[in-house]
């Protein structure tokens, strides 16, 4: 075990003077998209899982708060040992090595998404938004979140401009979209990296910290239609029909399968688009390249859906005609 950085120093501190837990072996776990990091360590009593959030860049608050939330859900996030708020570290259920991401495949998909998609039903029907204090996925969050795009994708990534009226209409019409949907609670992030096989074949939910109150399509879109892995078209449908016809028995919903369907498209080309902004950030100032491989993926369902969209042609021939040769 080497651990040379000053953070990983006084995470051991904590866990060895203040915890009184025995240090059998630490490595690094994972990292992910954010200023987080994760350690694993074992010691007689098992093997654990610490967060390591620096105070000054992430705020391990919400974590707490949202795990709480899904679990009265009856959603399995990981277990919260132990924290400390003041340096920024948790002590959690060790879920495994194994996201979805790395199990999946044309045979298992359909049991493992039906797995995915009964959590989120979960999420969707037993959250208490009432006393959860989540934020609201409001018309200026969706804004910022588009300028990502704008901004590190189109500036930083390609030095191209996106005509002022085009995007403001496309924003517009994202923006419009997702505000009139049904409310729920939203992970924000619910794809196959972030939920992990269990023993028990179950799936645990991580990396929730950032969900928020906001349209009943996002998480839906963001597990079907993933980043980091890609599905027919036909499976695609047929999952999002599957689910809408779920909602709406439960009276969760009351639009047409039609209002349903753009409702999910559009939410899927906001997700997207801002997607594609923070793969680019990441590599630009977070010296990250490796979510750059993941653009032409994310960026072809944009493509894909603004084509289905008369009200997108511009917006389409922008992307065909100026952002793919730039890419």
């Amino acid at each position: 075990m080497i651990i040379e950085d000053l953070r990983a120093m006084t995470m051991l501190d904590w866990l060895e003077n203040d915890l009184l837990l025995i240090i059998n072996h630490c490595e690094l776990a994972s990292s992910d998209a954010s200023f987080r990091r994760y350690f694993r360590i074992k010691t007689p009593d098992g093997t654990f899982i610490i967060m390591d959030a620096p105070p000054e860049k992430e705020n391990i608050v919400p974590f707490i708060q949202v795990a709480n939330l899904m679990a009265g859900a009856s959603l399995h996030t990981p277990a919260i040992f132990q924290h400390n708020l003041h340096d920024g570290f948790l002590l959690l259920e060790d879920f495994g090595s194994n996201s979805l991401s790395d199990v999946l495949n044309e045979k298992n998909v359909d049991d493992l998404y039906r797995t995915a998609c009964d959590n989120l039903f979960k999420l969707h029907s037993a959250a208490d938004l009432l006393n959860s204090e989540l934020p609201r996925y409001d018309h200026a969050l969706l804004e910022r979140e588009l300028g990502i795009f704008e901004e590190w994708f189109l500036g930083q990534n390609l030095d191209i401009e996106i005509p002022a009226a085009l995007w403001q209409t496309v924003r517009t019409i994202l923006i419009d979209s997702a505000l009139e949907q049904p409310i729920t609670c939203v992970h924000r992030d619910y794809h196959s990296r972030n939920l992990m096989v269990l023993d028990n074949n179950g799936l645990g939910v991580i990396d929730f910290q950032d969900a928020v109150i906001g349209p009943i399509t996002y998480d839906l879109v963001s597990l079907v239609r993933d980043c980091y892995i890609d599905w027919n078209a036909e499976q695609v449908e047929q999952w999002m029909t599957a689910y809408y016809q779920r909602l709406l028995a439960a009276e969760l919903i009351s639009c047409e399968l039609a209002q349903f369907k753009r409702w999910f498209d559009l939410m899927g080309m906001q997700r997207h688009l801002k997607a594609i902004g923070i793969f680019s950030r990441l590599n630009f100032r977070d010296n990250k390249p490796d979510y750059l491989n993941d653009i032409p993926r994310t960026l072809n369902y944009v493509i894909t859906q603004s084509a289905a969209y008369p009200e997108f042609a511009a917006f389409s021939a922008f992307l065909n005609n100026s952002v793919l040769p730039a890419l």
